[in-house]
């Protein structure tokens, strides 16, 4: 079951009480896989196209319990890209114009307005033309949310509402569909948070804390990448002012202590600066001070050469 299909199946759990949630659910499912048509000599049809039967049977469950209407098959088309039908349901006749107005009527009008009907227009909208993926291991893919609509006004009024939830989209033309995509990875929460696709937002939080445990894991990765870079850096160049003095004759005329830390860098190129001074039984600063006295001074034998 990929991530889709997980938030569809937390909504499906639920059935809208109130008539008015019903209205602003079956509204969305007609803007993202229905259809209104009104034939010259008849009195219309509603239509809904649906791959996944589950999703088409609380279709038909929200059309009963909203209208007292029963619909048909009236196409059914082999997909064979993904091994499945494509099944397209109709209810003709003349009380189909009466129940396209009254949709329209209330999702024009209402839907904004209550909180709840909004919820049922974004889980509506979701299980009709929604879509989500996360993050999938080392793949570059990110966050993706978008919803279908066959229609550019319908695409352009649920940005607006939306927007009104502080959840903000953009618009694509995709063929003959008009799409609403999100990327932004806090707007995939709040809207799981909002239609209560509880079960799909803990695995989103926990894909979400895994990729930002890899993310911390990569950054002190690299940050101790850096230092051992600098380390090795640092040694090297130890290592050839320390050559230097001896080749000049310079080392064995210096004090004790600085030919001890001499010594120990020649002898242990790998140790850190902290490791050295614990091999050779000094403070970490006291060893710095003396290796930068080394090198300071091979500098100089070398402007003097």
């Amino acid at each position: 079951m990929n991530f889709t299909e997980e938030i569809k199946h937390d909504l499906l759990r639920a059935f809208p009480e109130k008539r008015c949630c019903r209205l602003a659910m079956f509204a969305a499912f007609l803007d993202t896989r229905g259809n209104f048509v009104r034939p010259e000599q008849a009195g219309g049809a509603i239509s809904f196209t649906s791959e996944k039967e589950e999703i088409a049977e609380y279709f038909l469950a929200l059309a009963e319990e909203l209208f007292g209407i029963s619909m048909n098959v009236t196409e059914a088309v082999r997909d064979p890209k993904y091994g499945r039908n494509k099944l397209t349901f109709t209810y003709s006749g003349e009380h189909a114009a009466v129940i396209a107005g009254e949709i329209k009527r209330y999702a024009a009008a209402r839907i904004a307005e209550r909180e709840c009907c909004v919820r049922a227009y974004l889980c509506g909208a979701f299980l009709g033309g929604g879509s989500c993926t996360l993050p999938r291991g080392g793949a570059k893919t990110g966050y993706h949310l978008e919803f279908v609509f066959r229609k550019e006004s319908d695409a352009n009024d649920f940005c607006a509402l939306l927007e009104g939830q502080l959840l903000f989209g953009n618009t694509i033309a995709r063929g003959e569909k008009h799409i609403v995509y999100c990327k932004n990875r806090e707007m995939l929460g709040d809207f799981l948070y909002k239609i209560g696709a509880r079960g799909a937002l803990r695995k989103f939080e926990s894909v979400f804390e895994a990729r930002e445990q890899s993310n911390r894991d990569n950054r002190v990765n690299n940050c101790f990448i850096g230092n051992t870079d600098k380390t090795a850096i640092a040694s090297a160049e130890q290592v050839v002012a320390v050559r230097r003095l001896e080749e000049k004759g310079i080392l064995q005329t210096l004090p004790e202590p600085l030919r001890r830390a001499a010594e120990g860098r020649v002898n242990y190129p790998t140790l850190s600066l902290s490791e050295l001074a614990a091999v050779l039984g000094v403070g970490k600063s006291c060893l710095n001070h003396r290796m930068r006295k080394l090198v300071l001074l091979s500098a100089r034998t070398e402007e003097n050469a």
